[in-house]
């Protein structure tokens, strides 16, 4: 089945790009949306990866994009689409009301989250808020996914480190900082055999191998005592 070419869109058209891997619903999104007043599709995608091409190729006004689709999920494509264009809104379609899909959505940098049951009118105006810099979630709602998130952050962070005492947390910020055995024993006073101790316990306890594997972990899991200096 042949798909409708892209129309060129009208000056100060608000220029939508739709990706889901359902063709039909590509069409009816497509035909719902070109047949409104100061809208036009300028681009369709079947995945997340060709979301993320035509949208560097078109650099559309709201990209319209399903949750879960082959080749670069929605939330990939959409965490790629807003880091690259922080000025293209995207709206993220799913089939069902699911808390997680919700929160990876935000923390993707969509700007809303529609269920595909609602009405054409409501769809409409939603790609027309987003353009507009609007959002689609109630403002208590944000805070609560923001929260959330900062939470489960936290808690990650947290149990990254949690077998580690603190002298051996400050051990290995001093190890992400690049210094060795003797700067560490400098710099906490201690001797430099106990900080040979106290980096093997690391090591052991994180399932590490070397200094250099140490570091990446601190810093990818955001060591707090990274934030500071045990001087």
């Amino acid at each position: 089945m042949t798909e409708p070419q892209p129309q060129a869109a009208p000056d100060a058209a608000i220029r939508v790009l739709i990706a889901d891997d359902h063709e039909v619903v590509r069409i009816g999104l497509a035909a719902l949306l070109d047949g409104q007043p100061g809208l036009s599709v300028v681009a369709q995608a079947r995945s997340g990866d060709e979301a993320v091409r035509l949208a560097r190729q078109h650099h559309p006004d709201v990209v319209v994009m399903d949750i879960r689709m082959p080749h670069g999920s929605g939330i990939d494509a959409c965490r790629t689409i807003t880091a690259e264009q922080a000025d293209t809104p995207v709206i993220m379609l799913t089939s069902h009301a699911d808390s997680e899909a919700l929160f990876d959505a935000i923390d993707a940098g969509a700007s809303g989250y529609v269920l595909k049951r609602v009405g054409s009118g409501e769809l409409v105006n939603a790609v027309r808020a987003v353009a507009e810099g609007g959002s689609l979630l109630d403002p208590a709602v944000t805070r609560r996914v923001l929260d959330r998130l900062r939470n489960t952050s936290r808690l990650e962070e947290a149990g990254a480190f949690a077998d580690l005492t603190e002298q051996e947390r400050r051990v290995l910020a001093h190890i992400a900082d690049g210094a060795s055995n003797r700067e560490i024993a400098e710099r906490m006073r201690l001797a430099e055999k106990t900080v040979r101790n106290y980096v093997s316990s690391v090591l052991a306890k994180l399932a590490l191998t070397s200094r250099a594997q140490a570091a990446g972990y601190a810093i990818r899991n955001r060591l707090p005592e990274l934030e500071g200096s045990d001087e």
